[in-house]
């Protein structure tokens, strides 16, 4: 009991500060180890699941989402329940979904968003939705699953849980409204233009959130994709411009390039010196440093964006506080969304916003399709 009081006394810490606990809480000598042969070199929880995460070096965004659903569960698990991650069972595992379901200790688990070597950092920065909650527990059912496979555990805790917790209606609003409408959008964009430039730190600055914003809304990417791509994935085809992107699970993709978005990339490649078009062998970033010799790293464009959003929050506040609210709340993938949403808005066939935003079902993409909805809205208010 004192060894778990003072488990319990201790201060959260991301992953990779981690260091193995007493043998009962390590996992070595876990209820739900396997008994075979195992097919990872892991004799302990902790370097089991680095193992996994592992298997996902070539994703930065997905490694991001799997580390941070990994590291909340095992500090969960030592701090909170005092279990080695070997030890838990289906009970251990409702627990844990009502832990992410009810208000979080603010002081020991809750933070603002800090560097992960802070003090100051902490595992959540706000209560979880409904949303990320299924995420959560779809994510640690693939570690689950890859653990059972590779021989290092028994069998799957959470392969009892029902099914629906593997997902969430895509219907509900809470899924289908992490977008700008047109009119925040045009207040984006409208305050983009107007950003003063008068110095050159300011030009830059301008020149840089323009085209990055050009291409968030043009292409609709995934930020770890702006960050790992180069300018020769943006060729012409027939006269046609193209961005051949590989994205989620390593898939080859290619996305229409519209004359607005080639538009901002000559007009940034012009503003660095380059020359207007890029060739299919140019190596440059897709989205260079200032210094344009290096890419930006995907955690640097999600803080432009979000620096942008509240700047704008900032400026409208006064007259329109729920669209500023709206701007505090989004992050960078909104715009994905806003992307999709608004070319669904355009009326265009859904297997071409299919395609551009890159599902594997068209089921995902027909979330997006909300002119059928404000139709039906202004046929029942006509007077």
């Amino acid at each position: 009991m004192a060894r778990k009081m003072t488990l319990q006394s201790m201060a959260p810490v991301p992953l990779e500060q981690l260091h193995q606990p007493d043998a009962f809480l390590d996992g070595s000598t876990g209820i739900n180890r396997g008994e075979g042969h195992c097919q990872l070199g892991a004799t302990d929880d902790l370097s089991a699941v680095h193992a996994w995460l592992n298997e996902f070096v070539d994703s930065p965004q997905t490694l991001r989402s799997y580390r941070k659903e990994a590291e909340r569960l095992l500090l969960w698990c030592w701090l909170e329940r005092g279990k080695a991650l070997s030890d838990l069972q289906r009970e251990d595992l409702q627990r844990y979904q009502q832990f992410l379901q009810s208000p979080l200790p603010q002081e020991r688990w809750c933070g603002p968003r800090a560097p992960r070597h802070s003090p100051e950092w902490r595992p959540f920065q706000a209560p979880v939705s409904a949303a990320s909650q299924a995420q959560a527990l779809n994510i640690l059912n693939s570690l689950f699953t890859y653990l059972v496979t590779a021989g290092y555990l028994a069998g799957n805790p959470m392969g009892l849980a029902r099914r629906r917790v593997k997902g969430v209606n895509r219907s509900t609003p809470e899924a289908v409204s992490r977008y700008l409408d047109h009119a925040l959008w045009q207040l984006v964009w409208k305050h983009i233009e107007g950003l003063p430039t008068t110095s050159v730190r300011e030009r830059d600055r301008a020149e840089r959130l323009r085209y990055l914003f050009s291409l968030l809304y043009h292409l609709g990417p995934r930020v770890s994709e702006l960050a790992t791509h180069n300018m020769g994935s943006l060729r012409e085809v027939r006269g046609r411009w193209w961005w051949f992107v590989v994205g989620k699970g390593n898939k080859p993709a290619k996305v229409p390039v519209s004359p607005a978005c080639m538009l901002a990339v000559r007009r940034f490649r012009t503003y660095l010196g380059w020359s207007p078009e890029p060739t299919m062998d140019d190596e440059k970033p897709l989205m260079p440093s200032q210094k344009g010799t290096r890419s930006v790293s995907a955690n640097m464009i999600y803080r432009l964006v979000k620096e942008l959003f509240i700047e704008v929050a900032e400026v409208i506040e006064s007259n329109q506080p729920d669209y500023a609210r709206t701007l505090r709340r989004a992050s960078t993938h909104w715009m994905r969304h806003t992307a999709i949403t608004h070319l669904a808005d355009k009326q265009i066939d859904i297997r071409f916003v299919n395609k551009t935003a890159r599902h594997e079902k068209l089921e995902t993409t027909a979330i997006y399709l909300h002119a059928e909805d404000d139709a039906w809205h202004d046929a029942v208010s006509r007077d």
